[in-house]
């Protein structure tokens, strides 16, 4: 038998007697901002859909009804570039939200191609209910793991991240 058949041999019986549950080994992974970005955002996004469960919004809604709340009245293509979200997306998304009554799209006044959001009145209780659940319980999660130092720290690291790139 060669080297060869020989350590092939052996590697087939190593993986033969490993676990198949063995942790995968990360490697250069685990060193990636972006990757550990991601997951990071995958559990916060999972904890978020946990506390307003009740609600039936996403963190996208949630972002778009603030947005609405602090700025009535102000263009949907706003909103959507603030946001990031692609507009066949943001339509859709909007479609949702004012099928839930939660908001309305008015034609502007000064620009008859464009709409102005506004809240609605079950739109500011449903946003009020949210904050709630989100203070209470998803940021205060956040801020036990963390620390409140670590929190705001990190809330600064990824403000300057979002503003380099």
């Amino acid at each position: 038998m060669t080297v060869s058949k020989t350590a092939d041999a052996a590697d087939a019986a190593r993986l033969r007697k490993e676990p198949d549950d063995a942790a995968l080994q990360m490697g250069e992974l685990s060193e990636l901002l972006g990757y550990s970005l991601k997951r990071a955002q995958l559990k916060v996004f999972e904890d978020f859909l946990r506390c307003v469960a009740p609600l039936q919004l996403t963190p996208a809604q949630f972002s778009v009804l603030l947005l609405l709340d602090n700025n009535p009245g102000r263009n949907q293509t706003e909103i959507a570039n603030t946001l990031g979200i692609l507009r066949p997306n943001f339509v859709a998304m909007l479609d949702g939200l004012e099928s839930r009554e939660l908001c309305v799209r008015m034609r502007s006044a000064n620009d008859r191609r464009s709409h102005v959001l506004t809240l609605t009145d079950k739109g500011r209780a449903t946003l009020a209910r949210a904050k709630k659940l989100v203070a209470t319980k998803h940021e205060a999660r956040l801020i036990e793991v963390l620390g409140p130092a670590n929190h705001a720290a990190l809330l600064g690291m990824l403000a300057r991240i979002a503003q380099e790139f």
